[in-house]
């Protein structure tokens, strides 16, 4: 399901993922959450975000990690 629930589109956020028929992306939804925000209060904020559009972009995250790629940690962000 994340496949249609996420987007990248050159024209639409620099081609950053985006939740689709949004302009919000996945890196934001992940900061938000990151910093303590619960899915209700982004639903809030942002009225065309959906609750399966949060997850999708958790999904993401996930999959995107799960890559075989080396990621530098230099100061680590807590």
């Amino acid at each position: 399901m994340a496949e249609r629930l996420i987007r990248s589109d050159p024209a639409i956020m620099m081609g950053k993922p985006v939740i689709a028929g949004t302009r919000i992306t996945v890196e934001l939804v992940l900061e938000k959450l990151g910093s303590g925000e619960t899915i209700d209060q982004l639903l809030d904020a942002h009225p065309r975000l959906t609750r399966e559009g949060v997850l999708a972009a958790i999904r993401f995250g996930g999959a995107a990690l799960r890559a075989d790629v080396a990621y530098p940690v230099g100061d680590v962000v807590s």
